[in-house]
């Protein structure tokens, strides 16, 4: 199904495909298909964290405006797949289908589209939920009341032009949770391709982490729980194997997404050259996930399990590139027209996976005071992750994070400060939370997430310009904890139609 808006006046159309006709439960399922966005924030979040730097030398150019403007976490003017109209339209396209879907569900025998209904639930909460990482700050309790949240559709549209306000974080997200939690007890896994929908590990794995970004911990412990099953390590990737693959080509990448891996919980496809922009290629260069930020922050960099070397998996860069690059992100061209050479790019994103939800309950873990079960978590990721396993102690963790500085942008350390709304127990708590966030930050790079934990946690992050030396000859801008720039703009045209823009500053 297409995902069109025709008019510049509303932004949430009726249906994806206005001739869709509903007529039972396998009509309603494949229209569920059109319920997952088409479109990933992942290069537009990577652009504005600190996993990028701009690298300053004739050779290495912009890939687009669009890179530019978000490194430099500007009001984006550009379109285009990556583009934040895109994204916007992709999951209110989403929305709507499965509102359409929800609505048919109403006027039947509901016992008859359970599997549809739960399905439709999760999604509708997903692309809300996907909007709000990229168009809202991160809910703080405190706050919530007050801070924008963004429109939460529950029918499909009646007229052109339709009015929406955007209500706050508080109205958003208690929706969510009220669809996440009808949906739960619907998942199911009986899909003939079961890793791109919500599946129940998917399901759980979804809920894990809305529920942390929520703050409520007990939940987030009991979901990735029962999408993790009783044994954790059973369900997470078996590194080493995929370590082995060959870089070249998409090889690395098509092992990564593959739907029979375990550890992979759902699978979305989507139109994106983050494949390509974030590939082996010289395209994008100038604003990159660069050596600097790899050896000192990243994927290079030391822990208290070691140096790099001692984990499952490799990165690659030459000399002519920039980047350095954990190859799980591929680059697929699909061709409208071979002899002229047009056509589109698209790749496919594991929104949802083992390790991600295990570090979601290790930190869930560690806010709520229950600093053994966290190691344990650590403990069996490292097992799985590390060439040569051997178990971290708490102590172990607390004399690696204690015994770094925190970062300075000409002298980067993987410790940086953080700023959360709420109270951080500084003996157990922050280191334990230090080494989450840098494996998260090691796990997740190239998927976008890594700018929630920056919002989450108030942590402070610098717009840097590196020689060709991997020397900083130049620290640009700084976004502060309370940068309205974290919450990036609502699309001109929403603006345009009379919706509510972020605050920016003068």
């Amino acid at each position: 199904m297409t995902t069109a808006f025709s008019s510049c006046d509303s932004f949430l159309d009726e249906l994806p495909d206005n001739r869709t006709e509903l007529t039972d439960a396998s009509s309603v399922s494949s229209l569920l298909v059109s319920s997952y966005p088409n479109a990933t924030p992942a290069y537009l979040l990577e652009m504005e964290s600190d996993n990028t730097d701009e690298n300053v030398s004739n050779s290495w150019t912009e890939a687009n405006i669009l890179q530019r403007q978000a490194y430099k976490w500007s009001d984006i003017t550009e379109n285009g797949n990556e583009s934040p109209q895109n994204i916007w339209e992709s999951c209110y396209s989403a929305v709507s289908a499965s509102n359409k879907a929800i609505e048919f569900i109403e006027t039947k025998d509901t016992t008859q589209y359970l599997p549809q209904l739960g399905e439709a639930l999760l999604c509708r909460a997903y692309a809300e939920f996907t909007l709000s990482t990229v168009f809202c700050n991160a809910y703080d309790k405190k706050t919530a009341d007050t801070d924008l949240g963004l429109p939460y559709p529950t029918k499909t549209e009646t007229k052109v032009g339709e009015k929406y306000e955007r209500g706050t974080m508080s109205e958003l997200y208690s929706r969510i949770n009220a669809d996440i939690q009808e949906a739960l007890p619907l998942s199911t896994d009986d899909y003939s391709n079961p890793k791109f929908h919500f599946n129940q590990s998917a399901s759980y794995a979804f809920a894990a982490r809305f529920y942390l970004y929520y703050g409520d911990y007990d939940k987030v412990i009991k979901y990735a729980t029962r999408a993790l099953g009783n044994e954790a390590t059973t369900k997470l990737r078996d590194w080493s194997a995929w370590n082995a693959l060959s870089q070249n080509d998409m090889i690395k990448p098509n092992g990564y997404v593959n739907s029979e891996v375990n550890a992979n919980f759902l699978i979305q496809s989507v139109y994106s050259e983050w494949g390509a922009i974030n590939g082996p290629y010289l395209y994008g260069d100038k604003y990159a996930h660069n050596t600097l930020i790899s050896k000192n922050e990243t994927a290079q960099s030391s822990g208290p399990w070691g140096t790099s070397k001692n984990l499952n998996y490799s990165v690659f860069y030459n000399d002519q590139l920039s980047k350095v690059i954990v190859r799980k992100i591929g680059a697929y061209f699909e061709y409208t027209d071979r002899q002229s050479g047009t056509g589109y790019y698209h790749t496919e994103m594991v929104p949802f996976n083992a390790e991600e939800t295990l570090l979601c309950r290790a930190e869930a873990y560690t806010l709520s005071g229950q600093y053994k079960n966290a190691m344990n978590d650590i403990n069996s990721l490292l097992s799985k992750f590390e060439v040569s396993y051997t178990a971290l102690t708490l102590d172990e963790v607390k004399a690696f994070y204690n015994g770094i500085n925190y970062y300075n942008p000409l002298i980067p350390t993987v410790k940086k400060a953080l700023n959360p709304t709420f109270t951080i127990d500084a003996t157990n708590a922050e280191p334990l939370l230090q080494c989450i966030l840098h494996l998260r930050r090691i796990l997740t790079l190239h998927d976008g997430l890594r700018m929630q934990d920056i919002k989450r946690y108030g942590i402070v992050i610098y717009r840097r310009q590196i020689n060709t030396n991997g020397v900083v000859t130049n620290v640009t801008d700084t976004l502060g904890v309370g940068d309205p720039r974290r919450a990036i703009q609502i699309p001109s045209n929403v603006i345009n139609a009379g919706m509510q823009p972020n605050k920016r500053n003068n």
